[in-house]
């Protein structure tokens, strides 16, 4: 089964005010999808973002955000470039691979000496 994890891209904290709270203690931090299992581990295009006050620790959703907090939002969306989308195959598959290449290779072999 594949682990997923969110890999934080870029954190900043905010100067604006709270929509719950009225403080000037915000955080915005971007997360970018890994998936990690026995045979590959993949990074994705996925990005998600939070932004949660210091003070309430409330979640601010884009339904209560200010002009100013959507302003800073894309500011900081376009400074936050997410890792390439890839995948990296682990030692145990390259592992497998080669044990399965020499099965085949093992076989062919003893097939083509009972035809000579």
């Amino acid at each position: 089964m594949a682990k997923e994890k969110m890999v934080v891209l870029k954190e900043a904290d905010l100067t604006n005010n709270c929509p719950e709270c009225f403080n000037q203690e915000l955080k915005l931090t971007f997360y970018q999808k890994h998936t990690y299992g026995r045979f590959f581990d993949k990074t994705t295009k996925d990005l998600t973002h939070e932004i949660k006050c210091k003070k309430c620790n409330s979640l601010i959703y884009p339904v209560t955000w200010t002009e100013d907090i959507e302003r800073v939002y894309d500011y900081y969306r376009r400074m936050a470039t997410p890792q390439k989308a890839t995948i990296r195959f682990t030692t145990l598959f390259y592992v497998l691979v080669l044990l399965l290449i020499s099965i085949i290779a093992t076989g062919t072999y003893f097939i083509v000496q009972n035809f000579i």
